[in-house]
């Protein structure tokens, strides 16, 4: 059985300005509603708070700006976190190639996961 499902897309838009988009995590919401509702960055603090159906939690970024990586993570279990690992890559000829990677929940199905995954990877190819 997976345990993580990965997908890439192809986009216009150069690395950087793909980059900038996906290391502000109040964009999530517009290219990723099934992880977050809404984002918000902690008045009190650098951290970021999360919601997703009413339920609120903490979002920790990675983000490596030579590598053009931006992890988003958040606790799945005490002391264990999961989410979504993000990857901005040069497209030949120009433009960008995002590679995602995500968990699949240990009841989940691959396949929706996937599914899930490439309407993510769409909407942010139309951001």
């Amino acid at each position: 059985m997976s345990r993580t499902v990965t997908r890439a897309q192809e986009l216009e838009a150069p690395e950087e300005t793909v980059f900038d988009l996906l290391r502000d995590p109040r964009n999530i919401p517009r290219w990723a509603p099934n992880f977050a509702d809404m984002v918000n960055l902690d008045p009190a603090s650098p951290k970021y708070t999360a919601a997703k159906a009413g339920q609120t939690f903490a979002l920790r970024l990675v983000i490596a700006p030579k590598a053009r990586s931006v992890d988003y993570l958040r606790e799945i279990a005490p002391g264990q976190e999961g989410g979504a690992f993000l990857r901005v890559l040069p497209r030949p000829g120009g433009g960008s190639v995002v590679v995602m990677t995500v968990p699949v929940p240990p009841d989940g199905d691959p396949e929706n996961v996937g599914e899930v995954l490439r309407d993510e990877l769409d909407r942010l190819a139309k951001l």
